[in-house]
């Protein structure tokens, strides 16, 4: 697929918009590629938008390009601080749905507060690269069921990685998790990153709330960092997850950055 989807002028030239392929949009000026515009699908289904352009005129035309090829809803991500980018997506009728906090998190038990905790009676954290297969991704199928359920799973934070459809656990190794007696309750996901590893998911079945058991899980994690000589962590956390927020923030994890995703529906 190759052709000029449309034109406008932004000076002396007119710049040409063609879609090259069924993801990807390109504005050519004069023989010069002035901005270029991308699709992705998300696990999850959605379809997010990137848009790479020199003047705020190119934007636009590149955004009405990919508007009338591509059928809503449409989503974008800019950083919180990125005003230029947000005022851009706005113009193109993107509206605020969420937006996710940044957070860097101590390894250090004397900053964390997490040295003495220990899981709660009858569980046992199970480290990473240790659980069983099928289990965790029994486990990870129920958490998302009642996340879902509840405040759903596009509150999570994004999962880029590209995975088979209907497989969630992408990499076993990746995961610890805590196991009550016979069963896996809760679980935690971390990216070995080599300068700052991210923690891309700490969950806890709902049958399992209130008993420290994500504690545990992130006094596992951060301690096992530690060891290995890593200062700090990653994490992202929606703004409307109080519980999140409050956990990262009481074992004294800072506010680094933040994120707003935008839709078009």
């Amino acid at each position: 697929m190759n052709f000029a989807h449309s034109t406008s002028g932004t000076g002396n030239h007119a710049v040409v918009v063609t879609r090259a392929s069924d993801m990807q949009w390109l504005a050519v000026e004069d023989d010069r590629e002035v901005g270029r515009g991308d699709a992705s699908r998300r696990p999850d289904g959605r379809l997010f938008l990137s848009i790479d352009a020199w003047h705020g005129a190119v934007f636009d035309r590149i955004a009405d390009a990919i508007l009338a090829d591509l059928p809503t809803p449409l989503y974008a991500v800019v950083d919180e601080a990125d005003h230029d980018s947000r005022s851009a997506w706005e113009r193109a009728g993107f509206t605020a749905a969420r937006r996710e906090w940044g957070y860097r998190v101590p390894t250090a038990p004397e900053v964390t507060g997490l040295g003495s905790v220990r899981p709660p009676s009858g569980v046992t954290i199970v480290p990473a690269g240790k659980a069983e297969e099928d289990p965790l991704r029994a486990l990870d199928r129920i958490i998302r069921d009642e996340v879902e359920a509840t405040a759903g799973w596009h509150t999570m934070p994004a999962e880029v990685l590209p995975r088979p459809v209907g497989t969630t656990v992408v990499d076993p190794s990746k995961y610890a998790v805590a196991r009550h007696l016979d069963r896996y309750v809760g679980l935690v996901r971390v990216a070995p990153l080599p300068r700052q590893p991210r923690i891309g998911l700490i969950a806890v079945r709902a049958d399992s709330h209130r008993r420290g058991i994500a504690r545990a899980l992130l006094a596992h994690t951060l301690g096992s960092m530690r060891r290995t000589g890593i200062a700090s962590a990653w994490a992202e956390v929606d703004e409307s997850n109080a519980a999140a927020l409050t956990l990262f923030e009481s074992i004294g994890a800072r506010r680094a950055a933040g994120t707003v995703e935008l839709v078009r529906r």
